[in-house]
């Protein structure tokens, strides 16, 4: 049985013309388990009006949506790491704000982090139960780059990239000060050192409908990648820098994110209009 308050992070970028249906429908999910939970949606520095958007949904729900925007676009490990320092849940998962991956699979998730005992639980499109719809190009990058994941940090794990993560939240307490890397070699960073730190890190099937025309990674990205994953195994293996970074609360982490909580009007339409009419 789950007891405990779970936080669900949403990094958003150009979102806009699906954050306000996308938000509403994490609500009404998380709301059907009975959980005691919150939603952190980050604007990671979008352009179009994801953040004022993303406010006006937040104020239909009170306390359970909170939004947190910064101006320059950081990547999603920065945007996750900017809302995880405003969570207040004792478990903590990572929900793209595409909604390719549906929150619906977080009971499992919760299920399997309490049956087997685990500290982090990560969707796997590799799984054999997984059901996955994607790009043939996208299954090429993603089964090179495991390869390549495996070969350096033998992480006893199928996949690292899928969206979709719980973590209980000391694992992050002790992960995220250590993390460099804010865009697409995030996820490894962070595996890497839990892997490290001796936290039981464990993978689940996931249901996964690729909704986009074309993804966000271009070729310039991949070199990128490569790049910031060799060095995370130079900064592991070599350099041991992460054995000399202590942790800290993730409140006390909050004050290098740099960001600001968006709080919204939740005066109802009838309240402004009695308080017009006020004399």
């Amino acid at each position: 049985m789950f007891t405990g308050k779970l936080s669900v992070v949403m990094p958003a970028y150009n979102e806009s013309a699906s954050i306000v249906k996308n938000v509403a429908e994490a609500v009404e999910t998380l709301s059907g388990f009975g959980y005691d939970y919150e939603i952190v949606v980050v604007d990671d520095g979008s352009v179009d009006d994801t953040h004022s958007h993303a406010v006006q949904i937040a104020a239909q729900y009170g306390p359970k949506v909170r939004v947190v925007r910064y101006d320059d676009n950081r990547g999603k490990g920065g945007a996750l790491i900017c809302g995880t320092t405003y969570t207040t849940g004792d478990y903590i998962a990572f929900l793209d704000a595409d909604m390719e991956l549906h929150p619906e699979q977080l009971p499992l998730f919760l299920e399997i982090l309490l049956a087997r005992e685990a500290d982090v639980v990560i969707g796997s499109k590799r799984h054999p139960l997984s059901n996955v719809q994607y790009p043939r190009i996208r299954r090429l990058y993603s089964a090179g780059y495991f390869a390549l994941v495996w070969l350096l940090f033998g992480l006893p794990l199928r996949d690292t990239q899928t969206g979709l993560k719980l973590f209980r939240r000391r694992v992050l307490q002790d992960v995220f000060p250590r993390v460099l890397v804010k865009r697409f070699a995030f996820d490894i960073e962070v595996l890497a050192n839990a892997h490290r730190l001796g936290y039981k890190i464990v993978d689940a099937p996931v249901t996964l409908r690729f909704g986009r025309k074309y993804g966000r990674i271009t070729l310039d990205d991949i070199w990128t990648i490569l790049v910031d994953t060799l060095a995370i195994f130079y900064r592991l293996r070599l350099l041991h820098y992460y054995d000399h970074v202590p942790s800290c609360s993730l409140a006390a982490l909050r004050s290098r994110v740099a960001a600001h909580e968006l709080i919204p009007d939740r005066q109802s339409a009838t309240e402004k209009q009695h308080a017009a009419a006020a004399p």
